[in-house]
């Protein structure tokens, strides 16, 4: 039986040191599903959307041409996952970015496609 570090490249050290740099498994679970909450087109639009102006869920389904139902879930899905946040002015609940983070993920993964 082949001892497991056998057909590595990298030294020992170099590989300890990358394990010991490597984010806990429960972190990394959560960038997954963070990642995938990024997955979905609708979710992007509205994220940039709220990057430029801080919105009502009627204002983000009229921009987006869908129903305000369908805007409903992916916002309840976006504030689940802490990237958008809301406050409450009367009746209306007006939605922005959750902070400055979510954007730099968009702006970094648009440059990222561009290239």
């Amino acid at each position: 039986m082949d001892k497991p570090n056998e057909f590595m490249t990298i030294d020992a050290e170099t590989a300890k040191d990358i394990e010991e740099k490597m984010p806990i498994e429960s972190e990394l679970y959560e960038l997954a599903d963070l990642f995938k909450v990024f997955g979905d087109s609708t979710r992007i639009k509205i994220l940039y959307a709220l990057y430029e102006n801080e919105m009502c869920v009627y204002d983000i389904a009229s921009l987006l041409n869908m129903t305000q139902s369908a805007i409903s879930h992916q916002l309840r899905v976006l504030k689940q996952n802490r990237l958008v946040k809301y406050r409450k002015d009367g009746k209306t609940v007006l939605y922005t970015l959750a902070d400055e983070h979510v954007f730099t993920i968009l702006s970094q993964g648009i440059e990222h496609v561009e290239e």
